[in-house]
């Protein structure tokens, strides 16, 4: 691969993906596309969406980002995204989806590691994998490397089953992350929480997480949009758990349970509102050059994937308003994912908590290094998760790995007699069913995050992890903290 350095600060990742793949449908006008844009220990992951007029460039876009999460969280494998062309409302769309997977079948059974995105379901694929014979998940590619595949599907099975407020690992995990962001960069600037106000522009699975657990922190939500427009309520902020118990497969909210003083207004009015915190959680390039300057909170926290576009952003600064970049803010589903594939936590509650150590730390850092360069959030979060990656690359290899995804830990290991070998027994995996425990820094665990129960140790330290960005330990025993 060749890499070349950034040269203008709101660019991602310059350099040529690693692998790029077109797939035509036999049956259909559907073309597919995978980029491979990095790889780490001969492995990259990266959702799978399917919507009318994906392209290429989208899914090499999104591949860059996943680089770029994967590398600001030290996770040591590489980013990637697939991408169909076809309307998944189509009744063609699942056999679609199942020739599209059989065209791309040897990139999923080593290299690629995709889950649910934009028009797939993560059930639904691991039906479509299940069928066209890959796998029973559609994280096989790691699954397959590990030394113990059943208990890796187990482990797997049990974390994004279990439910926390009626809601599933892969549900909250990712609003959660943002909501951790979003209250790390008011932490950052003096802001109590409890003072705070944010409007949320879309209420699908990381829009109303992201609410629920900005609310839970004492933030005021006083707008959320979904595909019918804008509710509001300014005066004493929305009950966010009745809209999302309200609130369809879709995303849309059942107007007939407002409240009397809630009120609707159009859709695209989120952008004006006197708030702290504006949280684009819809579509990509949601915020623009043409309306960037009706924007009056003072941090925009990204859930949606590339929602800012470069120019807006610029002009943002420019303002003093601080973007938090969606490879730092809504990385928590993919950090996730990949913690309970490498045994690192075993439950929501152990995600969670770990998401937070991790991320809070990291804005924080990013948002000082910006305030001394002048330059973005953005800049510094990329500049730093190129080097964590090369730095991994250099570690663990890169498109020929040298080292397992699951590393053994004999005598020869470099980490063996560091103090970070693996406790004599694993801990057990449970399901979490309990309550969220609100803490007071502002963070949410689930009831039961007791570390000893929410992390398994595979003494390996994260590669290349600042010690800033990870407190204590980079990864303790069972009984130690997760």
């Amino acid at each position: 691969m060749t890499h070349t350095a950034v040269e203008t600060p709101l660019q991602v990742l310059e350099h040529e993906p690693y692998l790029q793949v077109t797939w035509r449908d036999s049956k259909t006008s559907a073309r597919g596309f995978v980029v491979i844009d990095q790889l780490v220990t001969g492995i990259a992951t990266g959702g799978l969406r399917m919507r009318p007029g994906c392209t290429m460039n989208e899914v090499a876009e999104l591949a860059r980002e996943m680089t770029l999460k994967m590398g600001a969280f030290g996770i040591h494998v590489g980013g990637a995204k697939g991408g169909i062309d076809f309307d998944p409302s189509d009744p063609r769309a699942e056999e679609v989806r199942e020739r599209f997977l059989e065209g791309v079948r040897p990139l999923l059974e080593r290299f690629w590691v995709t889950a649910g995105d934009l028009g797939t379901g993560q059930e639904q694929l691991n039906r479509a994998f299940a069928r066209v014979g890959i796998g029973e998940t559609s994280f096989h590619a790691a699954v397959v490397r590990a030394a113990d595949e059943a208990e890796v599907r187990e482990r797997i099975h049990q974390a994004f089953t279990a439910e926390t407020e009626g809601l599933k690992l892969s549900e909250l995990i990712g609003g959660y992350g943002v909501a951790e962001a979003a209250l790390a960069a008011l932490e950052h600037r003096d802001i109590p929480a409890t003072t705070a106000r944010a409007v949320v522009q879309g209420f699908g699975a990381m829009g109303g997480s992201t609410a629920l657990y900005l609310e839970h922190a004492g933030v005021k939500i006083v707008g959320v949009t979904d595909a019918q427009g804008m509710i509001l309520n300014e005066s004493r902020g929305l009950d966010v758990e009745l809209l999302l118990a309200a609130r369809t497969t879709g995303g849309v909210i059942d107007r007939s349970v407002l409240r009397e003083d809630d009120v609707e207004r159009l859709g695209d009015e989120w952008l004006g509102l006197d708030v702290d915190v504006l949280v684009p959680a819809a579509v990509g390039h949601t915020i623009t050059a043409d309306n960037c300057d009706r924007i009056r909170g003072k941090f925009v926290v990204e859930a949606a994937n590339v929602p800012t576009t470069p120019e807006a952003e610029q002009l943002l600064l420019e303002r003093g308003i601080t973007v938090i970049p969606d490879f730092i803010a809504n990385t928590g589903a993919a950090a996730g994912a990949w913690w309970v594939i490498l045994g690192e936590v075993v439950s929501p509650a152990g995600a969670c908590m770990r998401l937070s150590e991790q991320i809070r730390p990291l804005v924080r850092d990013l948002m000082s290094r910006a305030d001394g360069s002048a330059l973005s959030v953005r800049t510094e979060g990329i500049l730093f998760a190129k080097e964590n990656s090369q730095r991994m690359i250099d570690e663990y290899g890169g498109a020929v790995a040298f080292r397992d995804l699951f590393p053994d830990m004999g005598a020869e290991h470099p980490f063996a007699g560091t103090g970070t070998e693996p406790a004599a027994e694993p801990a057990t995996v449970t399901e979490l069913t309990e309550p969220v425990v609100h803490q007071p820094n502002g963070a949410a665990y689930p009831a039961s995050a007791d570390p000893a129960e929410s992390s398994l140790d595979t003494g390996r330290q994260p590669a290349a992890a600042f010690p800033a960005y990870w407190p204590g330990p980079a990864d303790e025993s069972a009984d130690g903290q997760a």
